[in-house]
Formats: C-alpha cells, structure tokens, sequence
C-alpha cells in the first residue's frame, strides 16, 4: 500500500477535534477536487510502498491510541482490512476519512465520510478527462447507504459559496436516517483568513440550518502544511 506520510498531530476537523492522533495518509484516489489540499496523495501522488507490519512498526514509536487513516483515499486498497484488523487487537481507536464513494469491510469506530459535491470538479476545460470522470464517481448513494447503516458516521461538506447549502440539503434528503447533529459543514479555504471570511457568513447558516460549524482548526494550528 502506497503511503505518503504517517505523523503524529492533533485532529482539526470534526467529533474528535483537538484529540491528538497519529495519521496515516495513503497515497492515490479516484477523485480530483480542486480544491484537494493534499495534492501529493491525489493529483501527484507521492510515497512508499509499506506492508502492513512496516506501517505497525512506525506506529509503535509513538505513544498514541488514535489512529487516523485517511488520504487521498483509503478505501481504494485492500490492505486497509488487515491493517484495520491489526489496529484493532491492538485496541487502536481507528478513524477512516473517506469521499464515500468506496466500501471495504473494515474495521473502524468513526467513518468520517467528506461527500463531493458539485463544487469540486475540476476545470473543465484544464482535466477533461477528471472532469468526467469525477462527476461520474463522486456520488455513490448505494455505498453511503452501507457505511452509514455499518458504522458510527459522521459526514463533513466543504461550503464554498452560500448556494451550496442548497445542494447539500438535496443530498440530506436521499438519507432520511442522518441527524443533523452527524453533519458538519466547513468552509474552503488554505489559509486562515480565508476560513474566516467564509465563517462569518457560513457559521450563521450552521445555526439556522442545525449543522455543526467545522473550523478546520489545523489550519488555523499549523498552517496548510504537511505532518499537521
């Protein structure tokens, strides 16, 4: 399985926000978001190939319980069920941070799901070829279906116009059995003031709408930089 980073941080987005974890970040996935702030695991993916038990080992260096498995996309390689199964009689906590639109049947306590919404295509015009590609692969209901009626889910949207809520609230309602209270929506942006312009206009509509705001607060942490 081909691996672009493994660190220890603390996790910015989400339920577990603050918690410190460490993260393994496979490289390659079969969508390409604009806006993907890790481009060295998806447009230009970057790594080494490791075996299960290389990943376990540098693991083991750090004296962490949390594990983030997340990418690019995870749950394009197969090796994520042992790796999950090793995780696990190792009493790991394990997060799997996925687009939801590949399942496996893995092991995992939080299923971080980042639907794609028609704002992350790409530019026509530069990648054809992902273009088509991404807005065929990006929804795949019957795989939501699955992950949500498997695991503890928790669904994080990228807003980046007002507009979109609209369509995120079209998405929410081909899954009747999602609560508000497992959506999070949070804005787009690689630097903090761009996080911040959004937050005043998006904050008040997580208000409105019953959605959780999600800072992003690696961002404002570390900076959009690798190993954060």
């Amino acid at each position: 399985m081909k691996i672009a980073e493994i660190y220890r941080s603390i996790q910015g987005e989400g339920i577990l926000t603050g918690t410190e974890s460490v993260f393994i970040r496979t490289s390659g996935c079969n969508l390409r978001c604009w806006f993907c702030d890790t481009p060295y695991a998806s447009w230009q993916p970057e790594g080494d190939d490791l075996s299960v038990s290389e990943i376990m080992n540098r693991l083991s260096t750090w004296d962490c319980r949390h594990v983030v498995l997340t990418g690019g996309e995870p749950m394009l390689f197969a090796e994520m069920i042992p790796l999950c199964n090793r995780l696990r009689s190792e009493n790991y906590h394990i997060t799997i941070e996925t687009a939801g639109t590949l399942y496996l049947p893995v092991e995992c306590d939080l299923m971080s799901i980042s639907p794609k919404t028609s704002n992350s295509a790409p530019d026509v015009a530069d990648h054809p070829r992902w273009h088509r590609r991404h807005e065929h692969t990006r929804f795949a209901p019957h795989v939501i279906r699955q992950l949500s009626s498997e695991f503890h889910c928790q669904f994080k949207f990228v807003v980046d116009h007002a507009d979109d809520l609209q369509e995120i609230e079209e998405y929410l309602r081909q899954f009747p059995d999602l609560t508000n209270n497992q959506i999070y929506l949070m804005p787009q942006g690689r630097s903090q003031e761009e996080l911040k312009q959004t937050e005043t206009w998006l904050l008040p509509l997580c208000d409105n709408h019953g959605f959780n705001y999600c800072p992003r607060k690696q961002i404002e942490w570390f900076g959009a930089v690798k190993g954060t």
